[in-house]
């Protein structure tokens, strides 16, 4: 069955259209969606089928995966991640919401994907309304991915989301148009050893937060 697409206005969505989204999430849905970088492919961290699917559409393999997760504030990031030192907090605190992807050593409950229990987790909160608002009622964080082939693609479509639409409307299961997307994707920053690795110069400039 084809793909809905959901235009939602990026700065006040309404709760009856994040609450569409939701109920695609909860399921076992794959979404399109947008954030403060480039628009992202997820589902409910919590469903390992949908997970698969979100691996399947991009060719990745779930084990292998460096699959983010996107959380609606810092509390759900405790949840997912541990040893984050006072320091690390108060940076990552005037960061978020934000351009970043911060890697952590994943908690126990961090998930498994491809039933393999990771090491690290990569977490997002990105400063976009829709997002957040939908993580916020789903309750769970979502399973983040750019819609890019590659690091280096900048084709029109993953910034359009009418494009977007036309490109994954047979993969996916909702697009939400909520406006233009960028073409530069979040910074990836190493926090495991309590000290902020760059490993992806993106959108972000973690340099003004440390």
């Amino acid at each position: 069955m084809p793909a809905t697409l959901l235009r939602i206005h990026p700065d006040n969505p309404p709760l009856s259209r994040i609450q569409q989204a939701v109920d695609v999430l909860r399921k076992g849905g794959v979404i399109i969606y947008p954030t403060d970088t480039v628009y992202g492919i997820g589902c409910d961290v919590t469903n390992a089928k949908a997970v698969d699917k979100v691996c399947r559409i991009k060719n990745l393999f779930p084990e292998k995966a460096n699959l983010s997760f996107i959380c609606h504030d810092l509390s759900h990031i405790s949840d997912y991640a541990h040893g984050i030192t006072t320091s690390t907090y108060k940076v990552i605190k005037k960061a978020l919401p934000g351009p970043f992807t911060f890697i952590f050593e994943a908690s126990a409950k961090a998930p498994r994907f491809g039933g393999v229990k990771r090491k690290t987790v990569g977490i997002r909160v990105p400063d976009n309304q829709i997002i957040l608002q939908l993580v916020k009622e789903l309750g769970n964080p979502i399973v983040s991915t750019s819609v890019r082939e590659d690091e280096n693609t900048l084709e029109e479509y993953v910034t359009d989301p009418d494009l977007i639409f036309e490109k994954y409307r047979l993969l996916v299961d909702l697009v939400i148009d909520g406006g233009f997307g960028g073409i530069t994707p979040s910074t990836i920053v190493d926090c495991t050893n309590d000290d902020f690795e760059l490993i992806r110069q993106g959108a972000g400039d973690i340099e003004q937060y440390l």
